[in-house]
């Protein structure tokens, strides 16, 4: 599931997406959505439920819209019923988190807006091989409403994908590296990473510990000169990866 959301940070009402995964995940960012008023100081704690621009108030309307689903919203907060005392009982809930003091509050809240994704280890998992097999298939990655920083992890984390598929294309040890900055399996991994993918030279220069990131073109631009990217086996391993 894919949630969209104000950045606090934004004054102009930029908007973000995070895909959350449902159940748990899902219902710890309907409550961190509900909060916002309160953490913006537009109401108190009492009024949460009378903020106009909230989907909290429409939860518990009679005119609530079909796309409003509150199984789990109620089904996470106790088991509570869809029924108006049940939608009481969620504000007070609410109110309770509302008035933990700020850092806890920081602490269970403060890591929902940034990154990604939120739920569990399986759940993100399952999401790097969609990105992966898209990505392959389109020659790019395009995360609708995501901020730089979550392009910028799930990218590494495709950029590590690949690299782990052609360290075993390439039948090198990718635990196993040379010291050595400009040593052939590190070169032969960084050319052929640039041959499948965007990757940057700082990711590689880091990943690979090759030293400055500039470094990394040299060290290329001379493996492609002496032929080293003409070798069949380096071209099966280009040519096989993803597949």
């Amino acid at each position: 599931m894919l949630i969209c959301e104000p950045d606090p940070k934004c004054r102009a009402g930029r908007f973000k997406g995070l895909h959350v995964e449902p159940g748990h995940a899902l219902a710890q960012v309907a409550h961190y959505i509900h909060l916002n008023p309160l953490r913006a100081k537009i109401v108190s704690v009492v009024r949460l439920a009378d903020y106009p621009s909230s989907s909290l108030a429409l939860f518990g309307s009679r005119q609530r819209p079909a796309v409003l689903v509150a199984d789990t919203v109620l089904g996470e907060s106790g088991g509570l019923p869809d029924t108006p005392a049940g939608w009481r009982r969620y504000a007070d809930y609410l109110g309770v988190m509302g008035e933990e003091e700020t850092k806890l509050r920081e602490e269970r809240f403060g890591r929902l807006s940034r990154g990604w994704a939120i739920g569990s280890a399986e759940f993100k998992a399952d999401l790097r091989k969609e990105f992966t097999a898209r990505a392959a298939g389109s020659g790019g990655l395009e995360l609708r409403g995501a901020d730089g920083e979550a392009h910028r992890e799930i990218r590494a984390l495709l950029w590590e994908d690949r690299l782990g598929q052609l360290a075993k294309r390439l039948k090198v040890a990718l635990d196993r590296l040379p010291a050595r900055k400009s040593a052939e399996p590190k070169v032969r991994l960084a050319a052929a990473m640039k041959a499948v993918s965007s990757v940057s030279n700082v990711w590689l220069a880091e990943g690979l510990k090759m030293g400055r990131p500039a470094s990394v073109s040299q060290y290329v631009r001379r493996f492609r000169l002496r032929g080293g990217a003409n070798a069949a086996s380096f071209k099966a391993a280009v040519l096989r990866v993803d597949k």
